[in-house]
C-alpha cells in the first residue's frame, strides 16, 4: 500500500523568514496594517507608575513620622533613667551635697580635671546640654535641707518635654527621686499617668 499523502505547506516562506529575522519583524512585514512598536514607555504607563509611587509615599510618610515620635519617646524615657542613675551616683559620691539640681553638675568635662560637685562627670555631654532626640531635659523641684551651714538637696524631679509637641513627641515625662516615672499626654510637665 503505497499511499501518497498530499503535502501541505503551511507558510513555509513565512517560517523561513521568521528563522532569519525573528517573529516581530515577520509579523509586521506580513501585515502592513500593524505598526511597528517603538522602544520606551507610553505616557499612560508612566502616569500609572507615578501614581502608584505617590500612593505608597502617602502611606509610608505618616507611618515613619509615628515611628520617629515613638523612638524619641523611648529615648527620652531611657535618658531619664540615665539621669536618675547619675543622681544616685552623685549622692553616693558627694553625700554632703545630696543630689544635683542641674544637669551640668552631673556632667562635667574630663579634660577639665577630676570630678567635683560642680561637674561630677556621671552623665555624657549630650544629656548635659539638656536636649536629646527632640526632647528637652531639666532637673527641678529640688528640696533643700541645711545641715552644718551646707545646703543638702534631698529630692528632685527630672522632666523631659518634647521640643515641638506633636512633632518630636506626644508625651512629656517626669521622674522623681523615688524612681516613679509618669507621663503627661499633653506633652507638658503635668505628669499624672504612670508609664509602664
Amino acid at each position: 500500500m503505497n499511499r501518497k499523502f498530499p503535502v501541505i505547506r503551511l507558510g513555509a516562506p513565512l517560517f523561513s523568514r521568521f528563522l532569519r529575522r525573528g517573529w516581530e519583524t515577520t509579523k509586521v512585514e506580513s501585515n502592513p496594517q500593524i505598526r511597528k512598536r517603538q522602544n520606551g514607555f507610553t505616557l499612560m504607563e508612566l502616569l500609572i507608575v507615578i501614581s502608584i509611587i505617590v500612593i505608597l509615599m502617602l502611606i509610608a510618610i505618616p507611618t515613619s513620622r509615628t515611628i520617629k515620635k515613638k523612638a524619641n519617646e523611648l529615648s527620652a524615657q531611657k535618658s531619664l533613667q540615665t539621669i536618675e542613675q547619675g543622681e544616685s551616683m552623685y549622692e553616693t559620691t558627694y553625700p554632703v551635697n545630696g543630689f544635683a539640681c542641674t544637669l551640668p553638675a552631673l556632667a562635667g568635662d574630663p579634660a577639665s580635671g577630676p570630678p567635683s560637685p560642680a561637674g561630677a562627670q556621671v552623665i555624657n555631654g549630650e544629656l548635659a546640654t539638656g536636649v536629646k532626640d527632640g526632647y528637652i531635659f531639666s532637673i527641678g523641684n529640688c528640696t533643700k535641707v541645711t545641715v552644718n551651714n551646707t545646703d543638702r538637696i534631698t529630692s528632685f524631679t527630672i522632666t523631659a518635654v518634647p521640643a515641638t509637641p506633636g512633632k518630636t513627641g506626644d508625651r512629656g515625662f517626669c521622674l522623681d527621686s523615688g524612681g516613679a516615672m509618669k507621663a503627661d499626654p499633653a506633652g507638658g510637665t503635668n505628669c499624672t499617668q504612670m508609664v509602664q
